[in-house]
């Protein structure tokens, strides 16, 4: 329906309806315009404004804003019957009516639209003034009759709901109520909460080591170096990262595997409840690997510069890691054993292999230590298309702070940055999430056409070093005591290779 508005030119009009004969307007009107607007009447109530019916009353003991109420009418035409309320009589959180409402005598307004608006329905009005939400005074209590069960928008609603609960959520509903109807509920399995390690060494069938072995024993060692050293780093790297892959979850995954683990892939296990007993295997994979290749070096009693040699190829290691693999994980390993007290104090094989091997110090000093402190503050990781394994060791250490192997002054440690880099690993822990099916594609892509060595695999798998280092009687003690007995092993071995300097022959 048409409306039409009082104008300037009906000045006398506008004025009785504002305010009432004797009243100041300095002191009880507002602005011209606001007056005008306010008292907007529709083309059929401005006749009645002399009448006894009339709404608003002109009598001279009425105030500047009078006392409005609403009047229903009885429709004299159909067309009435679609007439919207005025602004006058309608605040602006009140609803309007809408086309095709009927309305009440005045004795049932309080069982009208307004008493409960949520019994009150009406189809949405195509007009673009009723289907607008922006405005303030377009309000309209539309399409609020729940769906009939079992009908399209029922079924929509349905799907709706279910995508917009969580996991939590789900799990308890099917924890209490057992699978509701539909495909997804079939296909739901309640994740297994994993209680033991995956790495067991004590049944470990080994290639290279006998069933009862003693702890570093010499001719084992031997064998590792000659194997270490008949192959090149980028090879060294490819072994590293398939086993690093297939302890993670990264590749060898089965349908089973993801079914048990209520996900696809063990980089969105490793953020999950359920997941710590892949975040204490990752934790005991990154320590003993490290050990391994500190032992490597220190074990190596030859000159100086058998040493530097040594350390050069384990620098070329950890640059092929990062570099070619994309594998951050064992790249963090081996620069933590590099960065190892009883490894950095040895000056005289720094020194031969700043002498000897200069670009190779290079690159650790200039390119990869710095590029490592990034990584652990949160500020600057690989691109994704090129990463197979991410930096996750500072997420498992938040996790497992209780567990995780104290080894110097944590990343975040710091009561300046410490917070916004703790930020920022949780941060990241949502991109490990969601990207475990490119990680896997990418290391597929970068392990195409690779033959591995079975005797280099079995050097590089966990249950394999951990028999190594504490034999086959130690392998399975307590983690913390194996690991505070070792580091007094490698304390002997560093200073058996460059004794210490005693102040007195300074």
């Amino acid at each position: 329906m048409k409306r039409r508005s009082v104008t300037m030119t009906d000045g006398l009009t506008a004025d009785k309806v504002t305010r009432s004969d004797g009243c100041p307007t300095s002191t009880s009107l507002p602005h011209p315009r606001e007056s005008i607007r306010n008292c907007a009447l529709s083309m059929d109530q401005i006749p009645d404004l002399h009448s006894p019916m009339s709404p608003i009353s002109e009598s001279p003991s009425s105030p500047a804003y009078s006392t409005v109420t609403r009047v229903h009418a009885a429709p004299a035409a159909p067309s009435a019957t679609a007439l919207p309320a005025s602004p006058v009589t309608r605040r602006s959180s009140e609803p309007q009516l809408c086309p095709g409402s009927a309305p009440k005598p005045p004795g049932e307004s309080d069982k009208g639209p307004y008493a409960s608006p949520s019994h009150t329905l009406c189809k949405a009005s195509p007009s673009p003034s009723l289907s607008s939400y922006s405005d303030p005074d377009s309000g309209h209590y539309c399409q609020l009759q729940p769906p009939v069960r079992g009908s399209r928008e029922w079924a929509a609603a349905e799907a709706s709901s279910r995508q917009a609960r969580s996991y939590g959520e789900r799990l308890k509903e099917l924890s209490e109520n057992g699978a509701p109807e539909g495909d997804w509920g079939r296909a739901f399995t309640v994740p297994i909460v994993e209680a033991t390690s995956s790495f067991n060494p004590a049944t470990f069938q080994s290639l290279l080591i006998p069933k009862d072995n003693r702890p570093l024993e010499v001719g084992l060692l031997r064998k590792v170096k000659e194997l270490l050293a008949e192959v090149d780093a980028r090879t060294l790297a490819r072994h590293v990262t398939k086993v690093d892959c297939l302890v993670a979850r990264i590749l060898g995954v089965t349908k089973e595997m993801q079914t048990l683990m209520g996900v696809r892939w063990g980089m969105e296990l490793l953020t999950l409840p359920h997941g710590r007993q892949l975040r204490l295997d990752l934790l005991e994979r990154f320590h003993t690997m490290s050990i391994m290749l500190a032992v490597d070096i220190l074990g190596c009693t030859g000159s100086a510069e058998e040493r530097a040699a040594l350390l050069h190829k384990t620098i070329q290691l950890a640059a092929e890691l990062r570099g070619t693999m994309g594998n951050m994980f064992s790249f963090a390993a081996v620069m933590g054993a590099l960065d190892m007290a009883q490894i950095a104090r040895l000056e005289q094989t720094w020194v031969t292999l700043r002498q000897r091997h200069t670009e190779g110090a290079i690159l650790y000093e200039k390119k990869l230590k710095p590029f490592l402190k990034s990584l652990n503050e949160g500020k600057e990781g690989p691109p994704l298309s090129n990463t197979t394994f991410p930096h996750v060791l500072p997420l498992i250490t938040l996790l497992e702070c209780d567990s995780a192997p104290a080894e110097g002054p944590e990343p975040w440690g710091s009561t300046e940055h410490g917070v916004e880099v703790i930020l920022a690993h949780l941060e990241a822990a949502r991109t490990v999430a969601h990207h475990g099916g490119l990680y896997h594609t990418n290391a597929e892509v970068k392990l195409q056409g690779f033959q591995a060595r079975p005797e280099l695999l079995e050097v590089f798998s966990t249950e394999f070093q951990m028999r190594l280092l504490w034999g086959s009687q130690g392998a399975s003690s307590n983690q913390a005591r194996r690991y505070e007995k070792f580091d007094k092993v490698l304390t002997a071995l560093s200073h058996k290779l460059e004794p210490a300097v005693r102040s007195s022959e300074l």
